[in-house]
């Protein structure tokens, strides 16, 4: 199971890629390893806002649609567009080509909240 260290992670099995007052999110190898192959990804308009714990869209896998829950709170400013017509990235790629939205923080202290790599590790290790 692939979990970069310089990422944090959400009890909800989103990436987070910290930049500044921005951060990139994706879904994390160990969730696209549980749904199966991905052959459906939507995602919010750039403008929306997206909040905390919030659902903010959902990947659909062969097996099932599982939602994507905002790790913090913002304003959406790029989308993946890539996934629309490639959503097996997800499963090729969870880090790389399959980050789903970058997001103007509203609220940076959110991110303290969010889990290391370790403890994300611990976590999944655990179910």
């Amino acid at each position: 199971m692939n979990t970069p260290k310089e990422l944090r992670y959400s009890e909800e099995h989103e990436w987070v890629k910290v930049e500044g007052n921005r951060v990139t999110i994706g879904i994390t190898d160990f969730a696209q390893s549980e749904l199966g192959d991905i052959v459906f990804v939507e995602l919010p308009e750039v403008g929306d806002e997206i909040s905390f714990n919030e659902p903010f869209g959902s990947v659909e896998s062969v097996k099932t649609v599982s939602e994507l829950y905002a790790p913090v709170s913002g304003k959406v400013v790029e989308i993946n567009e890539n996934l629309d017509d490639s959503p097996e990235f997800v499963n090729e790629s969870p880090y790389e080509k399959a980050w789903m939205i970058v997001v103007e923080l509203t609220n940076v202290s959110e991110v303290e909240k969010l889990m290391t790599a370790e403890q994300y590790e611990e976590m999944i290790n655990q179910d």
